[in-house]
């Protein structure tokens, strides 16, 4: 068995980020894919796994974005995004959303929330969806955490959720 070294910054040996990920990648977790609206009205979005509800009143969530993705600018200058949980199935999408590309909207369907600023909402791929509005920032190492409140909300299709577990895809059965 893999260990490592949990001890405190104290002149101690640190965490071995190998190992760190490895441990991370045996909890299974769902994939979705955040939008927003940045400068000019140009869509943007990535995929992310580091997604949770927070708070049932109010409706507050939490999402997880990398310093270095491209859809951060986007979420910051809009100060809104969407969640869109994925269906079981849309691997490709998410692999798509997860890259640098340009043109990561190319051929997918999407439409504006009805009744509240948000990034796109993906109809045919998201199981379901939630439009939030920007409640905190939190700057945390390499990732900025976004505490959103739900402001707008809908289920799509009865579909199972795309799920993320191992380094892989995977669904409920």
């Amino acid at each position: 068995m893999d260990t490592a070294s949990l001890e405190d910054a104290d002149g101690a040996t640190p965490m071995d980020i190998a190992i760190f990920r490895e441990v991370l990648s045996t909890f299974p977790a769902g994939v979705v894919v955040v939008t927003a609206v940045g400068p000019g009205d140009v869509p943007a979005g990535l995929t992310i796994s580091a997604f949770c509800s927070v708070s049932a009143d109010p409706t507050l969530i939490l999402v997880c974005v990398d310093n270095g993705s491209n859809t951060l600018p986007a979420i910051r200058a809009s100060g809104n995004f969407t969640v869109n949980i994925l269906a079981a199935g849309r691997e490709e999408l998410a692999l798509r959303f997860a890259s640098k590309r340009e043109d990561k909207f190319d051929g997918v369907s999407w439409e504006a929330p009805q009744l509240a600023q948000g990034g796109p909402i993906l109809r045919d791929d998201a199981a379901s969806y939630l439009v939030c509005r920007i409640d905190q920032e939190i700057e945390a190492g390499d990732h900025q955490i976004f505490i959103g409140e739900a402001v707008e909300a809908g289920v799509q299709h009865a579909h199972p959720p795309l799920l993320y577990h191992n380094r892989g895809f995977a669904s409920l059965k």
